[in-house]
C-alpha cells in the first residue's frame, strides 16, 4: 500500500499538477487505493508539503519540502527504504543515540522490541556497528543521511564524532573466529565475498561521483542488465572497477605481493573507459576537486616517492609476527602515502582503496566493503581533509574492519 512519502515523492518529482487518479496510476496502484492516496494528498497539503489547486495537487516549494525530497532521493540512490527511516520516533532515537559514544540497553530507555526494530533498520543499511547483541552494545555512525533526518524532524542535536575509542580487542576476538571458520569452509568465504562485491563497487565509485544508483548497479553487475538512459561511460566505469577488484582478490588468494607494475595493471583495468590515461603515471600537476589544501606530489618526484613507498612495503611484508596494531598503522600509512603521492591523472582514490584492501587481505584481515554509514567519515579523513589524518583514519579503519568481521562471521554461521 502506498505511503504518504510515496505520494509526496511522485508529486514533487513530477512538478506539474496531478489529479489524485493520476497519482494512483503513476504509483502503479490499483484504483481501490484511491481513497488512501487521496487522504495522503490532503495530509501533505496540511503539512505544507503540497498545495491543492482546481486541477490537482503539486509540490509546495520550500526548504522543508526540498529537504524531504532530497532525503527520499538519497535513500533511493543508496537502496534504502525511506519509509523505514522517515519516522519522528526513529529520528528521536537517532538524536539520543548520537549523543553517546556507544548505545546499550541502559543508556537508551526504550522498549527492548522498539530498540531492536530500530537497530535492525540501521544494521540492514550499514549505519551501525553492533559490537554485542546480548547485552546490546553498539555504535551508530553519524552521516549526512541521519544528520538531515534529524534536521527534517526538528531535532537539535549534538554528535560525538571525535573519539579515541579502540576496537582492537574486539577485532582480535573476531579475527580468531573468522580464521577458524574460513579454514573450515574456504568455499563459503568465497560466496560471502561475492555478496559484498557489488556493495563495495557502488560505495567506492559513489565517492568518486559516479551517479548510478545502488539498485541500478545491482542490475548491471548481478542481473547483467543495463537500465535505460544510463551514461555508457558511467556503466563502463562500474564494470571496469569490478574487473580490477576481482583481479585484486585473485592476486591476494594466490599470495601475490603488491608491486608498482601490479598497481599500474589495476589502474589500467579500472580506468579502461579513459584509455588515454589508464595505467600511466601522470606528467601534469593535479588537485583534489573542492579541496585545495590537499597536497599532492609534483610530477617529477612521483617515481622517487613510489619507489620509497614500495621499498617500505616490501620490508614490512617480510616481517613475521607483527602486532596487529602495527599492521593497522602501516595500512593507514600506506593508504595515505599513496593517496598523497596521487600518481595518476584520475582514479587515484579508488586504486588506493583497492591496494589497501590487497595489503590487509594478504595479511588475512578481510575488508570486503566500506559500510554506507562510514563513507562520510572515511572521506572526511582522507581526500576530504585539509591535513593528513593518519590518526583519524586509524580509528575509522578499526570500525570498518570490525564491521566486516562481524558481518562475515554472521554469514558463516547463518
Amino acid at each position: 500500500m502506498a505511503t504518504k512519502y510515496d505520494v509526496f515523492e511522485i508529486v514533487y518529482r513530477n512538478r506539474a499538477l496531478l489529479k489524485p487518479i493520476e497519482v494512483v496510476k503513476k504509483l502503479n496502484k490499483d484504483e481501490r487505493e484511491y481513497p488512501v492516496i487521496h487522504r495522503h494528498l490532503r495530509e501533505l497539503v496540511n503539512e505544507k508539503l503540497l498545495i491543492k489547486k482546481k486541477k490537482g495537487f503539486q509540490a509546495y516549494i520550500s526548504k522543508k519540502s526540498e529537504l524531504l525530497y532530497n532525503l527520499i532521493f538519497y535513500c533511493i540512490k543508496n537502496g534504502i527504504n525511506y519509509n523505514l527511516i522517515l519516522d519522528k520516533n526513529f529520528a528521536q532515537f537517532i538524536s539520543l543515540s548520537l549523543q553517546k559514544e556507544e548505545i546499550n540497553s541502559k543508556n537508551i530507555r526504550l522498549n527492548p522490541r522498539t530498540i531492536k526494530k530500530y537497530v535492525d533498520i540501521l544494521d540492514r543499511y550499514g549505519m551501525i556497528l553492533i559490537i554485542s547483541e546480548k547485552p546490546l552494545r553498539a555504535k551508530i555512525f553519524h552521516n549526512i543521511l541521519l544528520n538531515n533526518l534529524l534536521i527534517y524532524f526538528g531535532y537539535k542535536h549534538s554528535v560525538i564524532t571525535e573519539s579515541s575509542k579502540t576496537y582492537i580487542p574486539e577485532i582480535k576476538k573476531e579475527l580468531k573466529i573468522y580464521r577458524k571458520l574460513k579454514k573450515k569452509d574456504e568455499s563459503k568465504y568465497q560466496k560471502i565475498g561475492d555478496e559484498f562485491e557489488i556493495s563495495f563497487i557502488y560505495h567506492s565509485l559513489s565517492l568518486e561521483g559516479n551517479p548510478i544508483t545502488l539498485p541500478d548497479t545491482i542490475k548491471i553487475l548481478k542481473d547483467k542488465l543495463i537500465p535505460a538512459n544510463l551514461n555508457t561511460g558511467d556503466v563502463d566505469e562500474i564494470r571496469n572497477y569490478q574487473e580490477a577488484m576481482l583481479q585484486m582478490l585473485k592476486d591476494t588468494n594466490e599470495r601475490k605481493p603488491l608491486s608498482l607494475q601490479l598497481v599500474l595493471d589495476y589502474h589500467k583495468t579500472a580506468m579502461r573507459h579513459r584509455s588515454y590515461l589508464a595505467g600511466s603515471i601522470r606528467t601534469i600537476p593535479v588537485h583534489i576537486k573542492g579541496n585545495p589544501d590537499f597536497k599532492t606530489t609534483s610530477p617529477g618526484k612521483i617515481m622517487e616517492e613510489l619507489e620509497k613507498l614500495f621499498d617500505k612495503y616490501n620490508e614490512f611484508i617480510k616481517r613475521k609476527n607483527v602486532p596487529f596494531e602495527e599492521l593497522l598503522r602501516f595500512a593507514v600509512y600506506f593508504h595515505n602515502e599513496f593517496q598523497h603521492i596521487h600518481p595518476f591523472e584520475d582514479g587515484n582514490s579508488r586504486i588506493t582503496r583497492l591496494i589497501t584492501f590487497h595489503l590487509l587481505q594478504s595479511l588475512d584481515i578481510p575488508i570486503l566493503d566500506i559500510p554506507f554509514g562510514l563513507l562520510d567519515e572515511y572521506l572526511n579523513c582522507t581526500k576530504g581533509s585539509k591535513n593528513r589524518e593518519d590518526i583519524k583514519l586509524y580509528q575509522n579503519l578499526q570500525k570498518i574492519i570490525l564491521f566486516n568481521l562481524k558481518k562475515i562471521n554472521k554469514r558463516f554461521n547463518s
